[in-house]
């Protein structure tokens, strides 16, 4: 009969086991948090350029309005 070798548990391995998984679930959980982030400023970035474009429009429409006030 032969010996088959088992897989030997102490504390310290368990330990190091545990904080590995809890590495990964704070990792897991960073990342989600970043994407969270991400999309959130992608969003404000949308608003941003949505405000310029509106000023700019507004600049625009005042100035080709003043242009036809003064034509004959």
């Amino acid at each position: 009969m032969g010996h088959e070798p088992r897989s030997f548990l102490c504390a310290p391995g368990l330990r190091i086991e545990s904080q590995e998984r809890l590495a990964e679930l704070q990792f897991a959980q960073l990342n989600t948090a970043l994407e969270k982030i991400e999309s959130m400023m992608e969003r404000l970035e949308k608003r941003l350029w949505l405000t310029v474009y509106g000023v700019v429009a507004v600049i625009l429409a005042q100035t080709v309005q003043s242009i036809l006030g003064h034509l004959p």
